[in-house]
């Protein structure tokens, strides 16, 4: 195994000895990719006190040799199943008390190992990866940053040449497709391309609806780098009459999300920078239209740890990466959300994207 992932697994081993288990059966896909490199899906990993197993199937054993040459793997035949597998391999390594991810391993699966190994304390665990995610080493920040780099340059483009006759669904399928060429995997979600009154949809789907007479649309958007990293960001671009409506709640989002930024340093408490951004568009008159959290942790998720929302009791800490993304939603009108991505620092915070939000620069002429 690559020498970060050394490091990671030595880590979630002594989290797994703090749970009291012997080794921790991971099933989460996800947390599989981040301790071990690999990156397809229908594989678990063994970690053990000594070591690590991945139990996968002839369809990846090409790709285990490509992505981890160094990884002890378990490929079962054709027509055994995981099951089998997983009690072969806990037997073999003489494990008395497995710990299992309760918050992946579904009931009738976690039912199934323990009839399938008697003799073995199932001990639940809950977020030993996750808690491991949570702070970002250098090459992840670093894949964030490409990621972000990959969603901005896919952007630019898409504005550049933005036309009457598109349809929020053409865009979509546009961001996705600039993205590709520039070297990413994709979007890292569908794009929320919504023009208008549709704006006010915090995760509306993108339609055939042409973006010519809705005066103003949003586009929420991100890139997912080689490497499995995600960005997120939302612009709102204005593509005909001024409003001022429209203005004034742009600009008190604006004011939301600079002064929350602001707010982003080691120590802080994640509800009180939500605070900042609520009380900021509370006092303008749109408390009630801001529905949803600050902003939620970026990595091999879109979405992951840690939240920024009023009832998170996480205090930041360096290497952390969130997005913050206030909005104001009015039904029959529209919405405006303005979102970055930032990394928190040891000296404060350091906003990975810089595409322009300012009002004066999202007037695009069609």
């Amino acid at each position: 195994m690559a020498d970060q992932h050394s490091v990671r697994c030595n880590k979630l081993r002594r989290s797994i000895k703090r749970e009291g288990a012997h080794a921790l059966l991971v099933t989460n896909f996800t947390n599989v990719t981040y301790l071990t490199g690999f990156s397809g899906d229908d594989s678990y990993l063994l970690v053990r006190p000594d070591g690590e197993t991945l139990l996968s199937d002839p369809r990846y054993q090409v790709q285990l040799q490509e992505e981890c040459p160094d990884l002890d793997c378990e490929i079962r035949a054709q027509g055994v199943s995981m099951l089998k597998s997983i009690a072969q391999v806990t037997r073999s390594a003489k494990i008395g008390r497995l710990g299992i991810e309760a918050g992946s391993l579904t009931v009738a699966l976690q039912a199934a190992i323990a009839t399938a190994l008697p003799q073995v304390e199932l001990v639940p665990c809950n977020g030993l990866v996750e808690n491991l995610r949570l702070i970002k080493d250098r090459q992840e920040i670093k894949a964030l940053r490409t990621a972000a780099g990959l969603a901005e340059r896919a952007f630019a483009v898409i504005r550049s040449s933005l036309r009457a006759d598109q349809t929020e669904r053409a865009i979509a399928h546009q961001l996705e497709h600039q993205i590709r060429l520039f070297g990413g995997n994709g979007c890292s979600f569908p794009p929320i391309v919504a023009a208008g009154a549709r704006a006010a949809l915090p995760h509306a789907s993108a339609t055939s609806q042409p973006i010519d007479s809705a005066g103003f649309v949003l586009i929420d958007w991100g890139a997912d780098e080689p490497g499995g990293y995600k960005s997120d960001l939302t612009r709102v671009l204005v593509t005909g009459k001024i409003s001022p409506k429209l203005e004034r709640i742009y600009q008190v989002v604006l004011k939301a999300q600079q002064r929350a930024i602001a707010a982003i340093r080691p120590g802080a408490k994640a509800a009180d920078v939500d605070a900042v951004a609520r009380d900021t568009i509370g006092k303008a008159g749109f408390g009630k239209y801001f529905g949803h959290g600050l902003g939620h942790g970026l990595g091999l998720d879109i979405h992951e740890a840690p939240r920024l929302a009023s009832n998170s009791e996480v205090v930041l800490q360096p290497g952390m990466v969130v997005t913050v993304e206030p909005g104001v939603y009015l039904p029959g009108f529209g919405g405006v959300r303005i979102e970055d991505d930032v990394l928190i620092t040891r000296q404060g915070h350091d906003v990975l994207t810089s595409t322009p939000k300012a009002w004066d620069e999202m007037f695009v002429p069609i």
